[in-house]
């Protein structure tokens, strides 16, 4: 009762009613105005006071000295409840106004269908009737319905010429945007809804590669032309972008002669430009469109020499129709389609620009998302850490991903040039001497003597490697392929003093990396944050200076549900947020030339579970990975810069690409482990060299145990080794195992240990035995090894353990145990916690 009144407490005309829970059921409270001004005071400051609270408020408001303090209590309950009710309101207004523009939306898509059903009926008509008069070798009705008419160039300064392409660009664009011009089915994964990034349609069976999305998004149209019409700010493969001519059309409208350039995703193939007419222009309706086409013959745009690297690729009537919605905010159609001339690459690649699917996420899905992710900012839905601005922020992942294509494209007109090789040809080295890096001290100051940038970069052919495992194995595990002393040269480049080779000043990498996290786009698919790496100084000297490296970092298609069509793990080192100097990027990028129907393969985990499912399951589990992730292709690209003084130029390249041979040497060891293709038990084996076999070691474990401690671990302990390698991984607690050395490392654990860990079985030989432990966990530790050693068993009492990541896991007790092997001697040692759960803040 309470609440249905608090609608009426605090009203327009300054009072209010309020009835007291308890009272007689006539009984109402009329507040004065003053009494209300005083009350929402109070209220602005603290909307849920205490009684002591209350009770002061009564003593220092003399005008509220005749309300009871039940009374105030209740004012502020239906207060609390009326804000509420507000706030609800609001939210569901604006998911009424969303549902109502989806439903425009679907309904316009629903007409579009039926048309081309009717469209599709008649030309089968047509067909059937053509086949019945005439022979099937005179038919020529089988024809694709998009025709594309060759427009021969014009001469810039034609207007009136140039305005007659612009139209019929308009006029083909909107067909496909709103028409049965192009077959579009919809994107497999991409269901529409309220809280999708809109209707997402490819198409079937039309020239080139074409891709469609529609959408809604909180944003004035003219705003969401101006950021759609800046391409490099939203698509990562624009390199530039540059208008020649521009001159006035009808409406207000222009026409643009543009010249776009795109970089190359890898090293094995050349990059794109294209040459186009775009024209921008005001609907009678209020709509906006920009649309956009190529323009015929290849000797538009820059000179020849500058565009050298380039394949000229088409783009066909493509745009942007932007109309405003009802209630604010704008509904968005984007087409994109290309013709990207896949002749000019390798067979293997081809996928790459035949795939209308590739289109889609790197294109057309990324522009709506953009501007999704800009109307949110600009709402101030979205709130970053460090009080940094989302601009801000958004410009240091648009340089990271620039520095990285930058290396791996490596333009002439940017300085770069091949460097000889030493007869090897799987790493390229190239050299530009005309990049510097000016210090965070001064501005004026390059890095070191004369020099530049030097890059090791290199492409390799995974198979049956799902990508977001492999990016997320990379990014969690650095130390698996990093070299800290490399880190730690590269950090130098942002220091006053002059760089040296790695290995004059060598450095222990603590094992220890902090992620803290900056920014992350609204569907996750890119996160920015920033790296700490924890060095271990070698003298007592060195420990009074912090040896810790910070890396800025950029990560795309992590994300358990990701689907794109490109996986990257890109950073730079930084002694500070950086001003507007080139980031020294360095990374990974893979790219999947399958491209899978949903997600499943991304939320693969790292460890033996896919192996060791029991009986039947894993026939089946490996069967679905022969039709999935085991058929599953990708191209990996790595690319590191260096920078170095030119006395060291050849001294840095050795140095870098032996470092990149290391590293492709490394990802092919993972790979290996991660592969679904092959067994998760094998895959551990191959990582952990010179360990006894997993199912020999689970009976040396069992077998131990009974000897010690005379009882068995588990139930059946006299099955086969396979048999008991199953139940142990399956078993209920934690069971680690460590080597048997000065510094134990962790070597095998089963599913739960892994768990507790919060690891992978790739990753265990991350984690040392003291890191496990807080220092009351040492303490027992180090206490019961005399009595490990001598009965060859200890129990530890009750206590907490550390995780990979960080955090707290309390346990109710451990036993360890010497592993005999059999020859009788101490191979490992081993370590059963007991009711493992993670430890709640707070307790």
């Amino acid at each position: 009762m309470a609440a249905a009144v608090a609608m009426r407490g605090g009203s327009s005309d300054g009072g209010g009613y309020d009835k007291v829970s308890g009272m007689d059921s006539g009984k109402y409270v009329r507040y004065t105005p003053e009494q209300v001004e005083a009350l929402e005071r109070v209220y602005a400051d603290c909307p849920k006071p205490t009684s002591s609270r209350r009770q002061q408020l009564l003593r220092e408001c003399p005008i509220l000295a005749n309300i009871e303090p039940k009374q105030i209590k209740v004012w502020f309950q239906n207060r609390r409840c009326r804000d509420k009710q507000r706030k609800e309101s609001s939210r569901l207004q604006a998911v009424n106004r969303k549902l109502t523009a989806m439903n425009k939306l679907l309904m316009e898509e629903n007409e579009r269908l039926q048309k081309q059903v009717s469209q599709l009926v008649h030309e089968n008509s047509h067909m059937r009737q053509q086949l019945q008069n005439t022979p099937l070798a005179n038919d020529t009705s089988c024809e694709s319905n998009v025709t594309t008419p060759q427009n021969p160039l014009r001469d810039a300064s034609n207007p009136s010429g140039l305005l007659s392409i612009a139209e019929e660009t308009l006029t083909e664009f909107l067909s496909k945007a709103t028409g049965t011009a192009i077959d579009w089915v919809q994107m497999p994964g991409m269901k529409p809804g309220p809280d999708s990034v809109g209707i997402v349609a490819i198409s079937h069976g039309c020239r080139g590669v074409a891709a469609r999305a529609c959408g809604l998004v909180n944003l004035e149209p003219t705003k969401v032309v101006e950021i759609l019409k800046d391409r490099p700010s939203w698509f990562r493969d624009c390199r530039n972008l540059e208008v020649f001519t521009m001159f006035p059309a009808g409406n207000g409208g222009t026409v643009e002669l543009v010249y776009t350039q795109l970089y190359a995703p890898t090293t094995l193939v050349p990059a794109r430009d294209f040459w186009t007419l775009r024209y921008t222009t005001t609907m009678e309706d209020g709509s906006l469109v920009v649309c956009e086409r190529s323009l015929s013959g290849s000797g538009g745009g820059p000179s020849a020499a500058s565009a050298q690297q380039y394949v000229r690729a088409e783009m066909l009537p493509s745009g942007y129709l932007v109309r405003p919605c009802e209630g604010g905010g704008s509904i968005v159609h984007i087409v994109d389609h290309l013709d990207l001339e896949a002749w000019s690459v390798p067979e293997v690649l081809r996928p790459l620009y035949e795939s209308s699917r590739v289109v889609a996420q790197k294109m057309t899905t990324a522009a709506l998302r953009h501007i999704r992710q800009i109307a949110q900012e600009t709402s101030g839905e979205v709130v970053y850490a460090l009080g940094r601005q989302p601009a801000v922020l958004r410009t240091f992942s648009q340089r990271l991903s620039r520095g990285f294509n930058d290396a791996i494209s490596g333009f002439n007109d940017d300085g770069w040039t091949i460097m000889g090789g030493d007869g090897v040809e799987d790493v390229v080295i190239a050299c530009n001497s005309t990049k510097k890096i000016r210090t965070s001290n001064s501005a004026g100051i390059a890095f070191g003597a004369p020099g530049g940038i030097i890059c090791a970069k290199a492409s390799m052919l995974l198979q049956s490697v799902p990508p977001a495992v492999l990016v997320r194995f990379l990014r969690e595990h650095r130390s698996e392929w990093a070299d800290y002393n490399i880190d730690a040269y590269l950090a130098s480049s942002l220091k006053t003093s002059a760089c040296s080779l790695p290995g004059l000043r060598p450095m222990r990498f603590s094992g220890s990396q902090i992620i803290i996290p900056l920014a992350h786009t609204v569907e996750n698919e890119e996160i920015l944050e920033v790296v700490r790496l924890e060095g271990q100084p070698l003298t007592h000297d060195e420990a009074l200076l912090s040896r810790d490296i910070h890396l800025l970092q950029l990560c795309t298609g992590i994300d358990e549900k990701s689907v794109g069509s490109s996986f990257q793990l890109v950073f730079a080192p930084i002694d500070d947020f950086p001003d507007e100097t080139p980031l020294i990027s360095s990374g990974f990028r893979v790219i999947p030339l399958d491209m899978k129907t949903d997600g499943a393969s991304a939320g693969r985990t790292l460890d033996l579970a896919s192996s060791l499912e029991v009986g039947s399951a894993t026939t089946q589990a490996s069967g679905d990975a022969s039709t999935d992730d085991s058929n599953l292709r990708s191209v990996l690209t790595i690319a590191f810069q260096f920078p170095y003084e030119i006395h060291l130029q050849d001294s840095v390249a050795a140095m870098a690409r032996q470092y990149v041979r290391s590293i492709v040497s490394a990802v092919q060891r993972v790979s290996m482990a991660i592969s679904p293709s092959q067994s998760g038990l094998n895959a551990g084996q191959r990582i952990i060299s010179g360990f006894p076999e997993a199912a020999t070691l689970a009976r040396w474990v069992c077998q131990s145990y009974h000897y010690h401690l005379g009882a068995e671990l588990l139930s059946q302990s006299d099955g086969d080794a396979e048999q008991l390698l199953k139940m142990l991984w399956h078993y209920q607690d934690a069971i680690l195992c460590c080597s048997f050395k000065e510094k134990p490392v962790f070597t095998f654990a089963n599913k739960a240990g892994l768990d507790m860990l919060e690891t992978s079985l790739v990753a265990l030989q991350d984690l040392t035995l003291d890191r496990i432990f807080d220092e009351s966990g040492k303490e027992a530790l180090f206490s019961n090894i005399p009595k490990l050693m001598e009965q060859g068993h200890a129990y530890l009492p009750s206590g907490v353990c550390m995780s990979g990541m960080g955090r707290h896991v309390s346990f109710d007790q451990a036993v360890a145990w010497k592993v005999l092997g059999e020859d009788s001697n101490v191979h490992c040692l081993a370590f059963c916690f007991v009711n493992c759960r993670p430890e709640r803040v707070g307790d």
